[in-house]
């Protein structure tokens, strides 16, 4: 099936399909997100105005077999960030699309009448179309995904992708919504404002028909088989993927974290938290199974690791996903909250106004410093977070993150990079995590070079936490490989395997060698990450950002954390070399 953009120009409500161009027909996922973004929108065009663009992309292997590789890309300029922005989520869309054909979803302009809003219904026969939904205008993301069930035929196979309250408010911590295995729209990409883009643009929702589709034909079947089989099988091999992930989930990771003195509670003042047992991953586990939950599952059709969950109340009832590690410690050990129903209802609350829950945990941890309420406060949290679905304060502040909190109520500590909040790893005894932190170009996001793997987990080799030695290196070769993983739809947690063992990561370019018909290899792999990267560190360059936004806040340089008393220590020079590959590849790509 030939790969094609779908455009969908929101000005004229014109939707069209035209052909991938040669020059990205190598790239998927978060490089073609990037490659149209960077050849399409301004440097300096508004985030949130007609001149940028929304662009959803699956991977290379979306729409096939390949463990864990139906994750999908959105890309555009972020009204957090200021630059560009790839986000990168779950959910069944990924595999929809790319069995539609469509290797990106391209959106661009916005609507005359700025109330409209809008749907966007692509069929399994190839058919796309807009038809108004302005009564679907302020919906929660839950009761959405019920109204679009009700305009769908009986039997029919879809995915969705939606935009919540938060998003037509334009808040810059909005993110944007795909439904999971079982249809509930739980699975997010969060990070950097994109439900806001989406808002911005009158799209309430898409809906993604694959009804009567199968796996997508490859080149070499045979191949492709025999790769996927080697795969799975370091997937199920290894001790991280094969066994804590399916058993505990991603919050497996809290108490690990608290015990190596790197869990950023209260607001990034202490390193281990006194109720970690009561919200990490092996209590979660206990009370969803005494509940009678489910124990686990794939965020996406394909997914061999396992490690969703849902949450359900007392009365077994489905409350939200996980909670994921992040949000459980965003909600739980950032703000001084030790109860896991407490951090669901969090949880589920930013889930139907389509928050991101890194970026409003760690504000509503700020929030707490400034005194406004006591840490641990999970009434008080709710009942802010929920003020802004009418407009109200301090809601409507806090929905715009971290950064604008801090500077709305006079908090010095502001845990931000590029006005975006660190995830759940504390730079100062986990250095690596800070140098991709400072460095990405997507602002803080521990998923854009996850040295947790060496610098906690001993996994891909060991490089000591508490030292800066070697940390810039380690950051840097894991955000050259995350980005290709991202533009081949794989999730960031088979990096484990393909770590530490070598048929995994062979068995990635055999995958996409058998799947395309064109030859791949480790340095083809490679290159792609570079050029990746390249594509977003230029577009930022263009858009003003300097060594200097390179940087973490200075508390993380002069205030001691226990129980390490540790300070972050990695050179500016070093944090600098990050991305000294750009000029040469920025040449080769002809951008320079």
């Amino acid at each position: 099936m030939a790969r094609e953009i779908l455009r969908v120009d929101m000005s004229d409500l014109s939707v069209k399909r035209e052909p991938l161009p040669a020059a990205w027909g190598r790239y998927g996922g978060r490089a073609l997100t990037d490659a149209i973004v960077f050849a399409e929108v301004p440097p300096d065009a508004d985030p949130l105005g007609p001149d940028n663009v929304l662009v959803f992309a699956p991977g290379i292997l979306g729409g096939t077999s390949a463990p864990n590789g139906g994750r999908i890309s959105v890309g555009a300029k972020s009204p957090l960030t200021g630059g560009i922005k790839e986000s990168n989520s779950g959910g069944q869309a990924g595999h929809a699309l790319a069995r539609n054909g469509i290797a990106a979803l391209v959106v661009t302009g916005v609507p005359a009448d700025a109330d409209a809003r809008y749907c966007l219904v692509i069929e399994n026969d190839g058919s796309a179309s807009l038809s108004r939904v302005d009564e679907w205008a302020g919906l929660g993301n839950y009761e959405l995904a019920d109204k679009i069930a009700e305009t769908r035929p009986e039997g029919d196979r879809y995915a969705t992708i939606q935009t919540g309250p938060a998003g037509e408010a334009g808040a810059k911590a909005s993110g944007i919504a795909f439904s999971d295995p079982k249809g509930y729209p739980n699975r997010f990409a969060g990070r950097g404002g994109l439900g806001a883009v989406m808002g911005a643009k009158g799209l309430k929702a898409i809906v993604v028909s694959d009804k009567g589709h199968g796996f997508l034909e490859h080149a070499d079947k045979d191949a492709f088989q025999a790769a996927l089989k080697r795969f799975a099988s370091a997937l199920k091999e290894h001790a991280v993927t094969g066994q804590a992930l399916p058993a505990y989930g991603t919050n497996v990771l809290t108490n690990i974290l608290s015990e190596a003195g790197g869990l950023p509670t209260r607001n990034f003042s202490e390193g281990s938290f006194e109720k970690a047992d009561d919200i990490g991953g092996e209590r979660q586990a206990e009370t969803i199974k005494a509940r009678g939950g489910h124990s686990h599952h794939g965020c996406h059709t394909g997914c061999t690791i396992q490690c969703s969950r849902y949450w359900v109340d007392k009365d077994g009832h489905y409350k939200t996903k996980g909670p994921e590690y992040e949000t459980a410690w965003s909600f739980g050990a950032d703000c001084g909250i030790g109860d896991l129903d407490e951090i669901a209802e969090l949880d589920r609350a930013c889930g139907d106004l389509g928050l991101d829950t890194i970026e409003m945990g760690a504000t509503m941890a700020v929030y707490m410093e400034s005194g406004k309420i006591a840490f641990g406060d999970a009434d008080g949290a709710l009942k802010a977070l929920m003020s802004g679905a009418n407009g109200g304060e301090p809601g409507r502040v806090l929905w715009d993150g971290a950064a604008a909190t801090g500077a709305a109520f006079g908090v010095a500590r502001v845990p931000v990079v590029k006005n975006q909040a660190l995830p759940a790893y504390d730079p100062r005894p986990v250095m690596g995590i800070g140098v991709t932190y400072a460095t990405s170009t997507q602002g803080a996001d521990h998923t854009a070079g996850y040295t947790i793997t060496a610098n906690i987990l001993n996994v891909g080799g060991s490089v000591d936490p508490l030292k800066p030695d070697g940390q810039a290196e380690l950051s840097k070769n894991l955000q050259i490989a995350t980005a290709m993983l991202d533009s081949l739809g794989f999730c960031i947690f088979v990096a484990f395997a393909v770590l530490d063992i070598p048929e995994a990561f062979a068995a990635l370019h055999e995958l996409a060698e058998a799947h395309t018909g064109e030859t791949w290899d480790p340095d083809a792999l490679m290159q792609l990450g570079r050029e990746t990267l390249t594509f977003e560190r230029v577009f930022n360059e263009k858009a003003g950002f300097t060594a200097a936004d390179d940087r973490l806040p200075e508390f993380f340089y002069t205030e001691k954390l226990p129980p390490h008393d540790a300070v972050f220590e990695v050179s500016d020079a070093d944090l600098d070399s990050v991305f000294d590959f750009v000029p040469e590849t920025a040449k080769q790509m002809g951008l320079a």
